[in-house]
């Protein structure tokens, strides 16, 4: 089944508050009617009851007939709706209007002096009755008035809200879909177009409307991650390429010296020679699929690497040991200045070993015969720091930020002299990262290097 579309639901649960709103209303409206008018025909009936007490008060003493007078021309002057009612405690009715004869019972309270409706001759009347005590003598009143008028006014309302609620809300769900497709229409114009931007055009960018609101920081957001996978498949694109030329060169030696050696016969030493040279580009291959490997894991998350409590200073010590063996063929002398406390950090000896060994191999790599390089550890507050600096060719300023992305160089003839392809500090910088440390570095051109690891002490 087919889900109801943003602009119906929002309609939808608009045209719900709004009907659940005006029942509420109408609700609320008539009763509050009800109880007014109500409340001002009780207050009526005091008003009439006063009165008739006072008639009494004043004509009672002057007999019988005097009263009856008196409270008849009174019912006269309320009207048609009006109703009187007076006896005294022994039934003597004084006067009482048309077919008000007996008294009325209130069959819904035992409260006295409570109003109440009262049917007579097929009306309904509201009424009023009380025993007024004057000079010793009870009387029984009874005052009332005709609500006919006052229950059409009530129906007429009633009438009213039935039939301007239902006409309203659909007026209502009509407007409130008109806005909801007019304040969705940009959506829809974000929507196609990023539904246009492919691969090939990564570039474009979708227009931001100017509103200040949700829509333009959806635009934006949006923007803002066209923009990261822009970088991100240039990155792979070129990671690709890269990868692609640096494996070209050494399966092209390889070919060629095998074509030259099966071309026509050779000698033993000869032979060697061709196997030898495709036996050391073969390794060059085995390196660099290596480290594509190890990037390839860092990116997709899957490279994981077992952590737990290990002293520093080991992997280091035989990353230097290794080290030494090129920097003495070389002529680089290598000085060790390493804490003799252990000093102890969460992570993997062997993924550690590697990354000072990547920094090292590159100390000695770009530094002169004669030369020199020196490695530190020492704790720095929380930290192990581990400096590898060398006085060798440095590294130009503008060179600094790019020197840990994948295949850069800063001097490509002197690295691919040397043997460099440029992923040994970009799996460095994920190994240190993956220890929640970081690699620093400070150089000059012809100035030397100093690279700092700084890995966070386990002091568990």
């Amino acid at each position: 089944m087919k889900a109801l579309g943003i602009r119906l639901r929002l309609t939808a649960l608009y045209s719900l508050i709004l009907a659940l709103s005006l029942c509420l209303f109408g609700s609320g409206a008539y009763f509050a009617m009800k109880g007014s008018i109500r409340g001002t025909v009780n207050a009526e009936l005091r008003q009439r009851l006063e009165g008739v007490r006072q008639i009494i008060a004043e004509d009672a003493p002057h007999g019988p007939a005097a009263l009856e007078d008196e409270l008849r021309e009174y019912a006269d002057g309320l009207g048609q709706g009006g109703l009187v009612r007076v006896a005294d405690s022994s039934g003597h009715v004084f006067y009482a209007t048309h077919g008000l004869e007996a008294p009325p019972e209130n069959s819904h309270s035992k409260k006295s002096s409570t109003p109440f409706r009262f049917e007579l001759e097929g009306e309904e009347y509201r009424v009023l009755r009380e025993t007024i005590e004057l000079a010793g003598i009870k009387y029984d009143v009874t005052v009332g008035n005709s609500i006919k008028e006052f229950d059409r006014a009530l129906a007429r309302f009633l009438l009213t809200l039935y039939a301007a609620v239902p006409l309203f809300l659909v007026l209502a769900t009509f407007g409130g879909y008109w806005l909801s497709r007019r304040a969705l229409a940009p959506v829809d114009e974000i929507t196609r177009a990023a539904r246009s931007i492919g691969a090939q055009d990564l570039a474009r960018r979708l227009v931001v409307p100017r509103t200040g609101d949700e829509l333009e920081r959806l635009a934006s957001t949006l923007n803002e991650m066209l923009a990261r996978l822009e970088t991100s498949f240039q990155r792979i694109t070129q990671f690709t390429a890269d990868a692609s030329h640096e494996l070209r060169t050494p399966v092209s030696v390889m070919r060629t010296s095998a074509e030259l050696a099966l071309r026509k016969s050779r000698t033993d030493a000869e032979y060697r020679e061709s196997l030898s040279q495709i036996l050391q580009e073969s390794e060059k291959v085995s390196q660099l699929i290596e480290q594509l490997l190890v990037l390839a894991r860092a990116d997709a998350n899957s490279a994981s690497i077992p952590m737990q409590r290990i002293d520093v200073v080991e992997p280091l010590r035989e990353a230097c040991r290794q080290a030494g063996l090129a920097a003495d063929a070389k002529r680089v002398a290598l000085y060790e200045n390493v804490s003799a406390a252990p000093l102890c950090v969460l992570g993997d000896a062997a993924s550690l070993e590697r990354l000072f060994r990547i920094l090292l191999d590159n100390a000695v790599k770009y530094t002169p015969s004669g030369g020199q390089v020196e490695v530190r550890l020492s704790s720095q507050g929380n930290f192990a720091v581990t400096e590898v600096r060398d006085t060798g060719i440095g590294i130009a300023p503008e060179d600094i930020p790019h020197i840990f992305d994948r295949f850069y160089r800063a001097d490509r003839a002197r690295t691919r002299e040397s043997g460099g392809i440029g992923l040994g500090l970009a799996i460095g910088r994920w190994i240190a990262e993956a220890h929640h440390g970081e690699i620093q570095v400070e150089s000059g051109a012809s100035q030397g290097s100093a690279f700092r690891v700084r890995i966070p002490l386990s002091n568990d």
